[in-house]
């Protein structure tokens, strides 16, 4: 019975993949989110971005977590309340895909601004967001990024200082 309820979901083109997951189940599909993921569970955010949303989420991968000094990034782990704040820093409310982003400042979750720009590409607070961004989910979407945006700063400025 399963496999002719299979062939049957296949045969009208119906999958998993049919299905979007929430913000959290997409970014652990990603694959390149682990460390966000956890950051999200240390905050107690997983219950908020797995909500009716929608939310926009400019999310640093993998790299742009390992790029924080380790006791730094140990210490937002352990301090709930800066890694929240952190964290919301990185979320806008409402659904911005790629082609729906314009120049100018979002209001994020946190409650400041991000600098949006599309000249080159989108980029956020001047990070060019990975792969054009768009990973989908049913109550919003995901922008990877490499850099972990810093409330207040500008981080190309802060990214050409470095070279």
């Amino acid at each position: 019975m399963k496999k002719v309820l299979l062939v049957t979901l296949l045969a009208l083109g119906i999958s998993n993949a049919a299905f979007a997951d929430d913000i959290v189940d997409s970014a652990i599909a990603d694959g390149s989110l682990k460390t966000l993921v956890t950051a999200l569970k240390a905050a107690g955010l997983v219950d908020t971005l797995k909500g009716a949303g929608p939310f926009t989420v400019f999310a640093p991968n993998d790299a742009a977590f390992a790029k924080l000094p380790k006791a730094k990034l140990d210490a937002l782990l352990n301090d709930k309340e800066a890694l929240t704040k952190l964290l919301t820093y990185h979320v806008v409310a409402g659904k911005i895909s790629a082609a729906d982003v314009q120049a100018g400042k979002v209001k994020t979750v946190e409650g400041h601004d991000l600098n949006l720009s599309v000249a080159d590409g989108v980029k956020v607070n001047g990070i060019g967001v990975i792969g054009g961004g768009d990973i989908k989910a049913d109550n919003g979407e995901i922008h990877v990024i490499e850099t972990v945006l810093i409330q207040g700063v500008d981080n190309k400025k802060k990214a050409s200082k470095k070279k």
